[in-house]
């Protein structure tokens, strides 16, 4: 999937239709791994039978999710546009 790096968007900021500028966000490490709920599923994880589904590994999506933020060339905020989207393929072009 090929989109253009710049674009005519509304922004939210601005309230108006500007020029955006494309930015492909890579994904970051986990944030919360020590987090409660975290602890809580490793220990069920933990032993023999424990996990209440078979075990989850090997059933990972075949894509990752796409996060792309449109910076603003007038106020030069930042903002997203929907959940982001799985592609096997996706480029920038100018």
């Amino acid at each position: 999937m090929k989109i253009p790096k710049t674009q005519n968007r509304f922004c939210p900021h601005c309230r108006k239709h500007t020029e955006h500028e494309l930015h492909r966000v890579r994904v970051s490490k986990k944030k919360r791994s020590l987090a409660e709920g975290q602890r809580r599923f490793k220990r069920k994880l933990k032993g023999y039978g424990s996990f209440p589904k078979p075990n989850p590994r090997g059933r990972e999506k075949p894509t990752r999710k796409v996060d792309l933020r449109y910076e603003c060339k007038e106020c030069g905020k930042q903002h997203t546009v929907g959940e982001g989207f799985r592609v096997k393929k996706f480029e920038v072009v100018k």
